[in-house]
This record gives structure tokens, sequence and C-alpha cells, in this order.
């Protein structure tokens, strides 16, 4: 699939290049503490050569006046009794901007390009107690009923 960057407004969605590196690191660390999970420091430079190589994860950005303010990271698996699913793995906007379309904007361009590879479904997980983000994904999308459970394999 060839990313474009597509206007929404006054975001621009679009591929993360080299240059976002930095900015792409803060928005990640960002999304990690809210949801207080530990990455080793390595583990941010493995996770930007996966989303740069585009192979198996993918990442959007959100840009408001150049500058980027929110990441999108997804990916596409098979299922079993119908086309691949697209699932959108992490998606966080920086708190100052929020309520702005970004986070809107990027699940929009995400639906696009799980249209675009066939994709049967798109969905995505959030915490029961998020009702920030909540209150979006209910706009957009269908709660389904699902509770997930983890298994720990370690």
């Amino acid at each position: 699939m060839t990313e474009t960057k597509k206007a929404t407004g006054t975001t621009e969605i679009g591929p993360l290049g080299p240059a976002d590196r930095a900015a792409w690191e803060v928005l990640a660390r960002g999304y990690k503490a809210f949801y207080r999970t530990e990455v080793p420091a390595d583990g941010y430079e493995e996770m930007w050569r996966r989303l740069q190589d585009g192979s198996e994860v993918h990442a959007l950005g959100a840009r408001a006046e150049g500058r980027l303010v929110g990441i999108a990271h997804y990916l596409f698996h098979a299922t079993a009794w119908s086309a691949d699913s697209c699932y959108l793995q992490d998606l966080y906007v920086d708190e100052a901007v929020r309520g702005r379309g970004a986070a809107r904007a990027l699940i929009e361009r995400v639906a696009e390009a799980a249209r675009e590879r066939g994709a049967a479904r798109l969905y995505w997980s959030t915490q029961e107690d998020n009702t920030t983000a909540r209150a979006l994904y209910d706009k957009v999308a269908a709660f389904n009923g699902f509770i997930r459970y983890d298994y720990p394999l370690a």
C-alpha cells in the first residue's frame, strides 16, 4: 500500500518519515505511559525500525500546523472465517490538541487503508475507563460487547 498525505480540516494525515523519529517517540512514550506499559529504551528503536520497514506494522501521523500531534500503528492479520482483519493497535494524540479531530482523522485513514487492502473489518480495543476515547469510538464505531482477556505467557 502506498501512503499518501491526506488533509482533513486542519489536520494532515500521512506516513511517518525519518524526520519524525524524535516527535514520534515523545508520542509513543505518552501512549505507553497512559497504559502504564514499560518499554525499554531499545524497544522504541526496534519499533521505529519496524514502522519504517512497513512490512508488518504500519504507521500514520497526524500533523497540525506542520507539527506531529498524533500517531496510529496498525497491522493486518489473517482470520479463520473471512478476509484479513485490520487491527488498530495504538492510537495517541497529544493532550494539547485533543478534541480537534486528529484521532478521528487517523481512524478514518486507517479505515481507508483497510478498505484498500480488502480487509473484512477494522477493530481496536481500549480500557473500559478510557471515557474520553470511548466518546469518540462510540461515534465512529460499534461496541460489539466483547471483553478481552490476556493469558500470561511469561
